[in-house]
C-alpha cells in the first residue's frame, strides 16, 4: 500500500486522518444524510466500509441490537469474498485467523454395517488457481470487526447508531432533494420508545429476512419452505471422528449432518438435520432443543463418539428459498429511461434467503452493496448519471435467482437419505459429483452480469480469454518494475471508487510509440475526447477516476521506466510526488506464471481490460480502439 503521499505521518498507514468534510458522530441521529444504511449485518457494513472512504458522503448506519455482534450466525468465506476482503485491506488479518478449508469429505452408510458411516471420497475444496486465496471459515462477528475498524479509520471516522428500530419509510417523488424520511424507534432502555426522524437522499436496508424497509416498500419474499428442520451448532467436544477437522459431509441411515471446522483448532460447527415439518408448520413449533442437537449429531456419526463438552451458540431453522423481484422501490418491472429513479433499496436477507449448505448466505449479500455503493458514492458525486442505480437490482436480482436455484436442488440432495442399493434416496457419488461440478459457484466467482449499460458484449473477448466480460477480474501474479516485487495484478483494485484500466502491451508496443499502449497512454493524457481528460475533476490527480496500469510482455529487467509515458509515472498530492506503482511485467522466474499465457491475453496485439469498481469486467477492447473506450464511459458519465 501507498502512503506519506502529502508528506510523513508517524502510526498505523492504516488510520487516515479525519476530514475536515467528516461530519463527526453525534449521540443523536443526524436529521439530513446522504445514504441511510439500516442493518450492521454483512451486507451494511461492507456498504458502510465503502462509503466512509467518501467524507465528502453524509452516510450513517442504525442498527437495532444495542452494540456488535459477539458470536455465532455464518462463518463461511468463500474465495470471491476474500478478494474483496482485499480490497478493504483486511484479508491478511482474516487470513491469519481463519481456519483454511483444503478438503471436503464424504462419508455414507457403510456397506457391511449400515448402522454405522464410513468415508468413501475425498475432493479438493476449490480447483488450482481459481483464485489466489483460499475458503476459509471465520466468525462472522470478526468480519464484523474487521469493517467497523475500517469505518473508524477512515477520512470519514463512521461509527453506528446502535439500538433504532425502523417504524416506517416514505418517499416524496416530488421532492428535489432528500426525498425519503425515516422514522426511527429507539429500542435501548435509556431511551426507549424515542422517536427520531431522518430524512435521506437515499436509504439501503440490509436488515435481513424480516426487513421493515422492504415491508416499507410494499415488497415481499417470495418462495416457499423446503419444511425442513435443522440445527446448527458451535461446540467445542472430544470425539474419535477422524475428519473432525476436515469439512465433512455424512449421510447415515440416522439422518444427514454437515461438519465445519472453526478457527482456533478446536471449535466445530455441526450442522444437524432435524424432523421433517407439517405443511404449515413452522419450525419453533417443535421446540427443539440444543440436547437434541447433540443426541441427534451422536446417532448420525456412530459408530464414532462425541462428547460435547461446550456449546457457545447454537439455533434452528427451516430451510426455504425466497427472493424478491426487484431490489428497489421502482414499481416498473423493467426500467426504462422514463423510470423514476430509485431511492430505497434492500440487499442481503432482506431481498433473497437460502439454506446456508454452500455457504453464501453471508457472502453473496456482501457482494450485493459491493455492486451498489461504488454506484451511489458515484452518483453523489456527479460522476455517473443517476439511472446507473438502475443497474443494481437488474444485476444482483438475476444472478440472486440463480443462487436460489442451485441452492434448491444442493439442500434437496443433502436431505435426502443415502441411496442404497435400487432404493429411493441420492446416490452418495453423484452427490460428490454435484459438489465438484458446482465448485465455482460455491467459492463465490460464478457471477457473471449480463450485457448492459455497465458490461459489454465481449466481442473482443479473444484478446484476453481469461479475464471474461460480466465476471470478476481474476488476478494473477506480476513482478512490479520500479522494484522488482512479486505483487498480484488484482489488489491494485481497492474499495475506493476508481476504475482500472489494465492495459497490456503488445510484444513490439515498447519500441512503437505511434501505436500500441503508448500511443493509448498518449490519448488519454492528451486528447479532450478520452475519459480521462473528459471526467476527472479539474485540481484532481490524474489517477483520480481512473487508475491506468501497464503491463508489459517483457522482463521486468527490460523495461525502462524513465522512457515511458509520465501518465504511468504521475505526479501527484500535495508535494507531487511520483507514483512508482503503476508498471508491471510477467513473473518470468515462476514456472507458469507468465500472466500472459495465465489469463490468455494476446501476446502481439495486446488488449485494454476496463475493470469496475466492484472488481468486475466491463469490457476488453483493442489497445487502438480509442473512441470504443470513449463510448464506453460516455453512456453513463458526467463530463
Amino acid at each position: 500500500m501507498q502512503f506519506h503521499l502529502n508528506g510523513f505521518r508517524p502510526g498505523s498507514p492504516l488510520v487516515a486522518e479525519a476530514s475536515p468534510l467528516a461530519h463527526a458522530h453525534t449521540e443523536t441521529v443526524p436529521a439530513k444524510v446522504d445514504v441511510l444504511i439500516v442493518g450492521c449485518g454483512p451486507a451494511g457494513l461492507t456498504l458502510a466500509a465503502q462509503l466512509a472512504a467518501f467524507p465528502d458522503i453524509h452516510t450513517c448506519i442504525v442498527e437495532q441490537k444495542e452494540g456488535p455482534m459477539q458470536l455465532g450466525q455464518a462463518d463461511g468465506i468463500a474465495c470471491r469474498t476474500m478478494e474483496m476482503f482485499e480490497a478493504f485491506d483486511f484479508a491478511d488479518q482474516v487470513i491469519k485467523e481463519a481456519c483454511w478449508i483444503n478438503d471436503v469429505t464424504f462419508w455414507k452408510p457403510d456397506d457391511k454395517t449400515p448402522g454405522n458411516i464410513a468415508r468413501h471420497g475425498r475432493v479438493q475444496d476449490t480447483e488450482d488457481g481459481l483464485s489466489e486465496y483460499p475458503h476459509v471459515i471465520l466468525n462472522q462477528a470478526r468480519i464484523h470487526d474487521f469493517y467497523l475498524e475500517r469505518m473508524r479509520n477512515s477520512p470519514s471516522k463512521m461509527e453506528p447508531h446502535y439500538a433504532r428500530r425502523v417504524v416506517d419509510v416514505k418517499v416524496d417523488h416530488s421532492a428535489a432533494d432528500y426525498p425519503v424520511t425515516v422514522t426511527l424507534e429507539r429500542v435501548d432502555p435509556q431511551h426507549a420508545g424515542q422517536i427520531e426522524t431522518v430524512q435521506a437522499r437515499y436509504v439501503v436496508g440490509c436488515d435481513g429476512a424480516r426487513s421493515n424497509v422492504r415491508r416499507a416498500m410494499g415488497r415481499q419474499l417470495v418462495g416457499d419452505s423446503a419444511n425442513h428442520a435443522w440445527g446448527v451448532m458451535d461446540v467445542l467436544a472430544v470425539t474419535d471422528f477422524p475428519d473432525i477437522r476436515f469439512k465433512a459431509a455424512i449421510q447415515s441411515e440416522h439422518g444427514n449432518v454437515l461438519i465445519i471446522p472453526r478457527e482456533g483448532g478446536h471449535l466445530v460447527r455441526f450442522y444437524v438435520e432435524m424432523d421433517k415439518l407439517g405443511v404449515d408448520e413452522r419450525v419453533a413449533h417443535r421446540q427443539i432443543t440444543v440436547e437434541q442437537l447433540i443426541e441427534t449429531a451422536q446417532r448420525v456419526i456412530h459408530p464414532y463418539k462425541l462428547d460435547v463438552k461446550n456449546v457457545p451458540w447454537w439455533s434452528v431453522y427451516e430451510i426455504g428459498q425466497r427472493i424478491c423481484d426487484k431490489y428497489d422501490d421502482v414499481t416498473d418491472a423493467v426500467a426504462t429511461e422514463n423510470s423514476p429513479l430509485p431511492h430505497v433499496f434492500i440487499a442481503g436477507d432482506a431481498c433473497h434467503t437460502h439454506s446456508p449448505k454452500a455457504g453464501q448466505g453471508m457472502n453473496f449479500s456482501m457482494q450485493d452493496t459491493f455492486n451498489l455503493g461504488w454506484k451511489l458514492a458515484a452518483v453523489l458525486r456527479k460522476q455517473c448519471v443517476p439511472e446507473l442505480l438502475h443497474t443494481y437490482s437488474s444485476e444482483r436480482q438475476v444472478v440472486a435467482q440463480q443462487l436460489i436455484d442451485f441452492d434448491r436442488e444442493w439442500a434437496q440432495m443433502f436431505s435426502d437419505r443415502a441411496k442404497e442399493g435400487g432404493e429411493g434416496g441420492v446416490d452418495p457419488k453423484e452427490f460428490q459429483k454435484y459438489f465438484e461440478q458446482h465448485g465455482r459457484f460455491t467459492a463465490g466467482v460464478g457471477t457473471h452480469y449480463a450485457p448492459s449499460v455497465l458490461t459489454g458484449e465481449a466481442a473482443n473477448q479473444a484478446l484476453a480469454t481469461g479475464f471474461t466480460v460480466g465476471m470478476r477480474f481474476h488476478s494473477a501474479p506480476v513482478v512490479r518494475v520500479s522494484d522488482a516485487k512479486p505483487v498480484h495484478l488484482g489488489h491494485c483494485g481497492k474499495a475506493d471508487g476508481r476504475w482500472r484500466l489494465y492495459a497490456f502491451a503488445g510484444q513490439a508496443d515498447l519500441d512503437q510509440p505511434e501505436s500500441g499502449l503508448l500511443a493509448l497512454c498518449r490519448y488519454l493524457e492528451t486528447d479532450p475526447a478520452s475519459p480521462l481528460c473528459r471526467f476527472t475533476p479539474a485540481g484532481q490527480d490524474m489517477d483520480s477516476i481512473f487508475d491506468v496500469r501497464a503491463i508489459f510482455p517483457q522482463a521486468y529487467t527490460d523495461v525502462a521506466l524513465e522512457k515511458l509515458p509520465a501518465l504511468l509515472l504521475p505526479s501527484k498530492g500535495q508535494l507531487g510526488l511520483l507514483d512508482y506503482e503503476k508498471v508491471f511485467s510477467p513473473d518470468l522466474k515462476s514456472a507458469g506464471q507468465d500472466i500472459y499465457d495465465m489469463r490468455g491475453v494476446d501476446r502481439q496485439h495486446g488488449a485494454l481490460v476496463i475493470v469496475r469498481p466492484d472488481q468486475y469486467v466491463a469490457q476488453v477492447l483493442p489497445l487502438g480502439d480509442h473512441a470504443a473506450l470513449s463510448a464506453y464511459f460516455e453512456a453513463f458519465m458526467l463530463a
